[in-house]
């Protein structure tokens, strides 16, 4: 059973102590259908080019392993204002408090992988029992990872096998939920209105039910969609939407907070407490805020990477959210200059609201877009000379695209049929006057201010910067838990290295000579990885790959492939695998899929 503080549970929500195949027949199918077996989709195109890469039965434990949350959290610590050994008392105090280390024991064989995450190597030999009281205790702990002494982890526990109540044979009350949201879960979260798609009939505030997933499915037309109608009544039967396409899609159980109608009549708030979840990761909400930041390991990795001085001059050319930035400012001391960059207004908001929580001054952000990150100037004539013709001008021909491109949103915008306005000479439609309700009862979009200031920049001088670090954005194809990722196709993932290595080109000629770069991505695609590597080293042969401190991830992919449109992807060569880490999601290490290089830069007139 998993125990949870102030909810009374223990005979409607437990973990099912029998293995599936000990059950009773009546209790088997519905058993089969009421657990978190997942599989992931992938375009059958993607999927031949990743068992090319890694193999067929690599490539599974790397799918299988996606679908699953890490089996812990990782809290960064701002030393500048707390230190390791303080947060684990406060934290440790927190959730005994709130009744959470009962049920977030996770006992692993592994020995390897206890010796890495736990503050006391496990003996060969050592009992279960021995194990299990020490993990108890230890349920928080620093790493040992040296290096990484500012770095804690708390350890989650599962997967369970939640008792739905089936014993009767009668489906439960069932609450569906849309991917997105069902991967917050995963991670801790709890089930907010917006993701809630359907609910069955007759529930009232108070119901325990069942919480499934509706997964894109392949469509008609081609692409992939959950075509389901919001509201949607389920009946319990065969008949409900994705019926059998849920299967093995359940995510846990919990206690509704709103009634049916409450859940498609209100626009925010709890729908579903869930108390019992397969994965239960404790939640860092509005917890020991500027003291602690919760951040992915190698995030933490490659802004240890990255080496910052105190006193030098760093661009974090993608910035937000704001971790990597907050990490080097603090390794920094807080002594030097952060320059935080990116294109959205309202992420650059939280960069300085996460900046000033963490008490760091360093820190400057704007919003620039990284492809414009290179200022243009009549100096940038003799500073371009020493790059490959092809990068030469790559700014104008990216500027030239965007304005078109603003130029179609703009037209696009425009509507087709208006009206004059004979009063003031502007023009007004139906459409028009729909969209603008929209917008005051659904609050401003991504592309929209939500108010306060940012400062603007119009790029930065070449050889202006010690150090950059730059996390691309990505196919983002190692983050986990990863429901479905189907949406990428072959296409789509040469266009993101296309798009890596404008912004590399812009990183290039940012850093002076004898600086470093570092380049990261969350992904598991060797073409955004190995293959922006081979990219730089081959057009700037003033880079070299560099060591990184620490090491903790594994070595690259060496050599290529060829993927089915014919197109040949060259990676790394014999002798450079062991010079990046590559984090696989299905290693003991149990981290998301993540890679990163380090070049060091000599002189630009070699």
């Amino acid at each position: 059973m998993i125990k949870k503080a102030g909810h009374v549970l223990k005979t409607l929500c437990k973990t099912s102590s029998l293995p599936l195949h000990r059950q009773s027949q009546g209790q088997m199918d519905l058993s089969e259908r009421y657990c978190y077996k997942p599989s992931l989709k992938w375009n059958p195109k993607v999927e031949e080019y990743f068992i090319n890469a890694y193999g067929p039965e690599h490539f599974s434990r790397i799918s299988e392993a996606l679908t699953r949350p890490s089996c812990y959290s990782c809290i960064r610590v701002n030393t500048l204002k707390s230190t390791s050994d303080a947060v684990i008392k406060k934290l440790s105090a927190i959730l005994q408090e709130r009744g959470l280390l009962n049920g977030m024991i996770r006992i692993s064989n592994d020995r390897k992988h206890m010796e890495d995450f736990c503050s006391k190597p496990i003996e060969i030999g050592e009992s279960a029992d021995t194990r299990r009281t020490y993990a108890q205790n230890n349920l928080v702990s620093k790493c040992m990872i040296p290096g990484l002494d500012h770095v804690i982890f708390v350890r989650g526990s599962g997967p369970h096998a939640i008792d739905y109540g089936l014993s009767g044979g009668k489906s439960p009350k069932e609450v569906i939920v849309s991917r997105k949201c069902a991967e917050a879960v995963l991670r801790g979260a709890q089930v907010y209105v917006p993701g809630v798609l359907a609910c069955s009939a007759h529930v009232e505030k108070g119901d325990v039910v069942a919480v499934s997933v509706a997964v894109e499915q392949p469509g008609a037309d081609g692409g992939w969609g959950a075509n389901i109608t919001r509201g949607t009544i389920l009946q319990g039967s065969p008949a409900d939407p994705y019926y059998f396409e849920r299967n093995g899609l359940y995510i846990g159980q919990g206690i509704t907070m709103l009634s049916r109608a409450g859940m498609f009549r209100v626009p925010v708030g709890v729908a579903v407490d869930m108390n019992c979840r397969v994965f239960d990761l404790p939640s860092f909400h509005d917890l020991l805020e500027g003291e602690i930041f919760l951040q992915n390991l190698p995030s933490i990795i490659a802004a240890r990477a990255l080496d910052p001085q105190r006193g030098e001059r760093i661009l974090d050319m993608c910035a937000a959210p704001g971790g990597k930035t907050t990490a080097i400012a603090i390794l920094m001391q807080d002594e030097g200059e952060v320059i935080a960059v990116d294109r959205s207004h309202n992420k650059v908001l939280d960069i300085k609201k996460l900046a000033a929580e963490m008490g760091l001054t360093c820190i400057t952000p704007y919003k620039l877009d990284a492809l414009k990150a290179v200022c243009r100037s009549e100096s940038d004539d003799l500073a371009a000379s020493h790059f490959p013709q092809d990068v030469v001008g790559i700014e104008e021909r990216i500027e030239k695209t965007s304005m078109a491109a603003s130029d179609d949103l703009d037209a696009e915008l425009v509507p087709q049929s208006c009206d004059v306005n004979s009063k003031n000479g502007t023009y007004s439609s139906k459409a028009v006057e729909r969209k603008i309700m929209r917008k005051m009862r659904n609050g401003p979009g991504r592309n929209h201010c939500s108010g306060g200031r940012v400062e603007k920049s119009k790029g930065f001088l070449p050889n202006s910067f010690d150090r950059v670090l730059l996390d691309a954005p990505c196919s983002a194809l190692g983050l986990r838990p990863r429901l479905f990722a189907g949406e990428e196709t072959v296409e789509s993932l040469r266009n993101h290295a296309k798009y890596q290595k404008r912004m590399f080109d812009q990183a290039v000629q940012l850093v002076r000579p004898g600086g470093v770069i570092v380049y990261s991505t969350c992904t598991i695609n060797p073409g955004e990885n190995e293959g922006l590597v081979r990219y730089a080293l081959d057009t700037y042969k003033f880079l070299s790959l560099a060591s990184q401190h620490p090491r903790v991830g594994g070595p690259g992919l060496v050599g290529g492939c060829q993927l089915s449109d014919g197109y040949t992807e060259e990676w790394l060569r014999p002798g450079e695998e062991d010079l990046v880490q590559r984090f696989d999601p299905s290693s003991p290490l149990d981290t998301i899929g993540f890679f990163i290089a380090k070049f060091n830069v000599s002189s630009k007139d070699a």
